[in-house]
């Protein structure tokens, strides 16, 4: 049988190297998870695998456990010897990470190690500024570059009137439209695709996900339903999965999330306007809600800034847990998030840099 060339999965000399430090054990990619059992693929092929015991004892919280995308080191490499065991996880270089469902709190990472964040929305009934300014917070924030594709055309009246409003919130990310009906921007959304790189699709259920990447594809390899009658999509996808395109790259396609809950985030990059109004304020901690000399204030009011989208920008630092913190305290909270306290972090820059140069 031909082995596998993983390097069309996305192993580069990076994560090469570190899988060099673990001697008899086999480099593989999560290409699926379910529950405690994980496909992966490896030189020899794809097989199912399972954590050690050791690293389930180990493991810190669930964000330490594999997820799609994630490169992993196994025990071995065919599947007529049983499940592959998991041992160590490798350091990822990218991540989609959300505030786990239910009252427990905690996160969960949804994907792993993707060059290129697909904000799926679509033209009709779902379209909504407010959630794409919660995505792309969340995408700016995993590390890698969003693009916004806004889908099902078709359904939609005014075009123009939707890029007008997109312009508002893109902050320089790139727009493609398509429509499944005759085609449209599927060639634009192929232009991002290239051998080694991963494309993560995130957006609500129904936006057209599965349909865009069963066209990649060239196969109907994922479940699509129509719409509801109340022209909201049905959910289909049930789990995430990582999928290998004919052409090179692959795709990660996760299960629709209508209600995202933020758990870390970059505002500075999806609200770079406001942040870059906030800076000529006449006060460094202006809050924004009536002091005088509020660049702020001042833009909504000559109506060159949204108030709803000043409304989600504070509900936004609500829920991180940033409301009323100046630009000092805001980056302190963001290395505490991060690190812990800025005493570790430092001490993490140190080891690196002692590891660098032995």
């Amino acid at each position: 049988m031909n082995k596998i060339d993983l390097e069309n999965y996305g192993l580069d000399q990076r994560f090469l190297q570190e899988a060099s430090l673990y001697s008899n054990l086999f480099v593989a990619r999560v290409t699926e998870q379910h529950r405690d059992l994980y496909k992966v693929v490896a030189e020899e092929g794809e097989l199912l695998a399972e954590v050690s015991g050791k690293f389930a004892f180990d493991a810190g919280d669930n964000t330490s456990f594999p997820v799609v995308g994630d490169w992993v080191m196994i025990d071995r490499t065919e599947a007529d010897s049983g499940h592959a065991v998991i041992h160590q996880v490798l350091s990822r270089k990218s991540l989609f990470e959300r505030k786990a469902a239910g009252t427990g709190g905690g996160s969960q990472i949804v994907a792993a190690n993707f060059d290129l964040v697909f904000i799926c929305m679509s033209l009709n009934n779902d379209f909504n500024l407010r959630r794409l300014e919660r995505y792309l917070s969340i995408a700016w924030n995993s590390m890698a570059r969003p693009v916004i594709v806004l889908t099902k055309a078709d359904l939609c009246d005014d075009l123009a009137a939707r890029l007008r409003d997109i312009s508002a919130v893109r902050v320089g990310t790139d727009v493609v439209v398509c429509s499944s009906v005759d085609n449209r921007g599927y060639e634009q959304i192929a232009a991002y695709l290239a051998p080694g790189k991963t494309i993560v699709f995130l957006g609500s259920s129904g936006v057209g996900k599965s349909t865009i990447i069963n066209h990649l594809i060239g196969a109907e390899v994922l479940a699509t339903k129509g719409l509801r009658s109340d022209d909201k999509g049905r959910h289909t996808t049930t789990h995430r999965q990582l999928l290998r395109l004919p052409g090179g790259g692959v795709v990660i396609d996760t299960p629709g999330m209508r209600e995202l809950h933020l758990d870390s985030a970059d505002l500075s990059r999806s609200f770079e306007d406001i942040e870059g109004l906030a800076a000529q304020c006449r006060f460094g901690d202006c809050s924004h809600l009536g002091e005088p000399g509020c660049a702020v204030k001042a833009a909504v009011e000559s109506g060159h800034l949204s108030e709803k989208r000043l409304e989600n920008y504070r509900k936004l630092q609500k829920e991180l847990g940033y409301e009323g913190l100046n630009s000092r305290q805001l980056e302190a909270e963001k290395i505490k998030k991060m690190f812990g306290s800025k005493g570790e972090m430092k001490q993490l820059m140190r080891q690196a840099k002692n590891k660098n140069k032995r």
